[in-house]
């Protein structure tokens, strides 16, 4: 049964009541109420101003209350299932691009249109299968010339038949061969992550142990820039998860910390517990990221026009792997930023929310 139909034929039921209101009226009036009156003739013949205002009071007031009651309903009841797919709709993201929306099965309107979604969103899951399995091919097949072409040029430099300018162009190569093999190695994470083909080593970690860790390598990698490192709290707290990728997801914010920074700056680390969470912050001094690409730092390849003009190294994807982590983790991470200061804060849920002895 289509919505057209179902809509003609609550609304005839609407109209039905309606007229058996005013007709119920109508009988009443003219059976209890004229019955009481002596001379029957008279009235029929003449109609007082009494007589009108108790036909609108018995009749059309109730049949205009239940026309409204009954277009309120049915607006609401034709509706309701529109709102249902409408809400059903907004949850789909392109991690669950596989579910489907429930169908009514009725065959109306709805119905159908709860089927081309599905079909869409079918099409979609396959062109993103697509997309993946081409990245992951496509960084499968540049990993061994970009090996080769790595060890060349290694083996040229460690020959002395190179002339100064020679080996100097030669370092310069091997940067940006370095470079586009992070690039490469960063898309194969985050396109095995997307497929959930990257499997994480959940066990009880001691965040403070690796705090500390990554606060020695940044005060290694702040040195060169005469860069100020900071440790300013550190509790002991525990949480469940994979050692090797928070270490990533710190060292990444940490090399970014130190790389989009003034000279003669500081980056400020700390870990604090708040009851259920753990809360990491890294901080730094640099100019800051304007508040209409704030909302952007995580899409994949954004770095921002101040960093393309810049002399600063990165692919813009160090922050799209540090979401994927946090994620990973059942946290949340956010970014804020003023003049001279830029902090991240990531939140990872404690393990059973407690503190290591």
């Amino acid at each position: 049964m289509t919505i057209r139909t179902r809509l003609n034929l609550w609304y005839s039921a609407v109209l039905c009541g309606v007229a058996l209101t005013v007709g119920a009226a109508a009988l009443y009036h003219e059976f209890f109420v004229e019955g009481h009156h002596h001379h029957h003739q008279e009235a029929e013949a003449t109609l007082d101003s009494g007589d009108l205002v108790d036909i609108l009071t018995w009749t059309l007031v109730p049949a205009v209350a239940l026309g409204l009651a009954g277009g309120w309903w049915l607006t609401r009841r034709a509706l309701a299932p529109v709102t249902e797919l409408t809400q059903a709709v907004e949850k789909i993201h392109d991690h669950n691009l596989a579910e489907q929306l429930a169908r009514t099965g009725n065959g109306d309107e709805l119905d159908r249109l709860t089927e081309v979604f599905n079909a869409m969103t079918a099409r979609l899951d396959g062109a993103f299968q697509r997309i993946r399995e081409f990245t992951l091919h496509a960084s499968h097949e540049l990993k061994t010339p970009l090996t080769v072409l790595h060890g060349e040029i290694e083996t040229e430099l460690n020959g002395e038949q190179l002339s100064s300018a020679q080996r100097e162009k030669r370092l310069g190569q091997l940067d940006e061969i370095q470079r586009l093999t992070r690039i490469v190695d960063g898309l194969t994470l985050l396109t095995k992550a997307d497929a959930g083909q990257v499997k994480l080593k959940f066990t009880p970690l001691a965040l403070d142990e690796i705090m500390n860790d990554v606060f020695a390598d940044a005060q290694i990698l702040a040195r060169p820039a005469n860069l100020s490192v900071w440790l300013a709290a550190c509790e002991k707290i525990s949480v469940n998860g994979d050692r090797h990728r928070l270490r990533q997801l710190l060292l990444n914010l940490t090399d970014n910390a130190v790389k989009y920074n003034q000279p003669g700056g500081e980056v400020e680390f700390s870990v604090r517990g708040d009851g259920t969470h753990a809360e990491l912050n890294i901080s730094n001094s640099g100019n800051g990221i304007p508040p209409e690409i704030l909302p952007r730092v995580f899409e994949r390849f954004f770095r921002g026009d101040a960093a393309h003009n810049s002399a600063v190294d990165g692919c813009g994807l160090g922050l799209s792997i540090a979401e994927w982590i946090v994620r990973a983790h059942h946290g949340e991470i956010r970014i804020a930023s003023v003049k001279n200061r830029t902090t991240v804060t990531i939140r990872l849920p404690r393990a059973s929310g407690k503190t290591i002895p």
